[in-house]
């Protein structure tokens, strides 16, 4: 019974950092390019390219019975960091540039 709970553990968890390395794909490739820049950070192209890469490995790395399992230990915990990255540094920086959600318009509709 132990080990049903183990493996039912660890399946959450790589769910729940898939998950964050799919949020910050999705949120870097709707960011305008020229935001990156504009920020100080490093392009657009290289930080899709490392979290593609850290959601690549993530979703390889669900194990069975929703995945393969094929990068399991702690290469799956080493590819989260990237998108932790980019979500707690790069976001905040590019948000005000635009791209990702739209502030709501104020005024009469009509």
């Amino acid at each position: 019974m132990l080990a049903n709970v183990q493996v039912l553990l660890f399946l959450v968890l790589a769910l729940v950092l898939f998950g964050i390395e799919a949020w910050a794909l999705i949120d870097c490739a709707r960011r305008p390019a020229g935001a990156f820049l504009a920020a100080g950070k490093r392009t657009k192209n290289f930080w899709l390219v490392l979290t593609a890469a850290a959601a690549v490995v993530g979703f390889i790395a669900i194990p069975p019975p929703l995945g393969l399992g094929l990068f399991t230990g702690f290469l799956q915990f080493f590819a989260v960091i990237p998108a932790g990255v980019y979500l707690a540094d790069v976001r905040p920086a590019v948000s005000s540039y635009g791209g990702g959600r739209r502030p709501p318009r104020s005024g009469g509709g009509w």
